[in-house]
């Protein structure tokens, strides 16, 4: 049936250019980790971050936001730090900021460093070694081979350390398992209990359709995307590599992220927005890992264009970010979702949780050659769909 035509479109995105895009990206990831970075950098990360916690916060600030900080952000800005050395302007603020990253990872285990970071007590240095333990694995070049070997004992002698605690019965089982995980890549004895346990236990938790249960019962929130989908496959990988996991629980958890990933995409509004549901919604961004990681990995479903996915996200980072609502004077970010609302904010969480923001940055470890960055800009399937336009089918994938 031929359809009347259209006087006027109903959305009308402004696409930049993927070279613009890619600046973009770039200044606002130094803008939410400078703070981070360089703190730490020249030991003065205890001195200067601030602790804010919600009223009902749960933990010892002092003990665990430091690690939160540290661990998160280093996963996020990992991958555009494995890029290889070059003459242009990216390329030297990227030299720059990998050694000032190198020696604030030196300092977060030397003892005699006021910004030494704890490891050795609570339960929630569990979550951000492996945090750290992933970054490593995300740009092993750039950020664990050049460490000297001293800092690299202290590295793994923390993670060991960590074997006295067990962790909680959900997410929390893929924390343990990635981190042996890691020592297991490394060549170091790790526990295979705890890598193994991680695997079976997601395995049992898939409910299907690319959602995992996180433990025994199913929470709506972005915790697949925070956690589940992008551990389970980076254990794995090592899993593989070194033949003590299976070939095809690997391609399995690989197509889940991927179906999971599009329907991050879709959750993505003309205007930029996405829903606010479920827990640690302060981690903002952080809710788009899984598709960010897919895009990296070059690892997109086949109705996603990698030109659409950097257009979507470059839509949802300038809605959430382009103001000075989600920083405090000196450029830390505040507790929140899309300003000051420390209400909102759960009770395990504080300033250093929300460095998970900067796992949606992902992407910016392809060169900028690449078609994610280089391809002309393409409206979203949200955007598609509310205009009127053709826009893929979506159907349930059973595997």
């Amino acid at each position: 049936m031929a359809q009347p035509p259209r006087e006027h479109t109903l959305f009308q995105p402004v696409f930049s250019s993927g070279a613009e895009d890619r600046a973009y990206w770039v200044k606002l990831l130094m803008k939410i980790a400078d703070p981070v970075v360089n703190n730490l950098s020249d030991n003065l990360l205890k001195k200067n971050m601030p602790l804010e916690t919600p009223a009902d916060y749960q933990f010892i600030a002092k003990d665990v936001s430091y690690v939160e900080a540290v661990g998160r952000m280093a996963a996020g800005i990992a991958p555009w730090l494995s890029l290889p050395d070059d003459n242009t302007a990216e390329g030297k603020l990227r030299r720059q900021y990998r050694q000032r990253m190198l020696r604030g990872l030196k300092n977060a285990v030397d003892p005699n460093s006021p910004d030494h970071l704890n490891f050795a007590d609570h339960l929630q240095p569990i979550v951000d070694a492996a945090y750290i333990a992933q970054a490593f694995v995300r740009a092993p070049k750039a950020l664990w081979e050049p460490l000297d070997s001293i800092t690299k004992r202290r590295y793994v002698e923390a993670f060991v350390s960590l074997r006295d605690r067990a962790s909680y019965y959900n997410n929390w089982l893929l924390f343990s398992g990635l981190t042996e995980a890691f020592l297991l890549k490394i060549g170091e004895v790790h526990d295979p209990f705890r890598l193994a346990m991680a695997v079976q236990k997601m395995k049992e938790w898939y409910v299907g359709d690319g959602w995992y249960s996180d433990g025994p019962k199913f929470s709506m929130d972005y915790y697949n995307s925070y956690v589940i989908h992008p551990m389970m496959v980076d254990l794995l990988r090592i899993g593989v590599e070194k033949k003590v996991a299976s070939a095809n629980d690997l391609a399995n958890a690989e197509k889940r992220m991927q179906r999971y990933a599009s329907f991050l995409e879709r959750m993505i509004t003309p205007d930029g927005m996405y829903p606010a549901f479920g827990r640690s919604i302060t981690y903002r961004t952080g809710a788009f890992q899984s598709l960010a990681q897919s895009a990296w990995e070059q690892r997109l479903p086949e109705t996603l264009q990698p030109a659409q996915v950097r257009c979507a996200l470059t839509k949802v980072m300038h809605r959430m970010f382009d103001g000075t609502q989600n920083f405090d004077n000196n450029g830390w970010l505040i507790l929140g979702f899309n300003g000051h609302q420390s209400e909102i904010a759960d009770f395990y969480t504080s300033t250093g949780s929300l460095y998970m923001a900067t796992l949606a940055f992902l992407p910016l470890g392809l060169p900028a050659d690449n078609a994610f960055w280089t391809g002309k800009p393409a409206p979203w399937t949200s955007v598609k769909a509310w205009d009127g336009e053709a826009f893929p089918k979506d159907y349930h994938v059973d595997f």
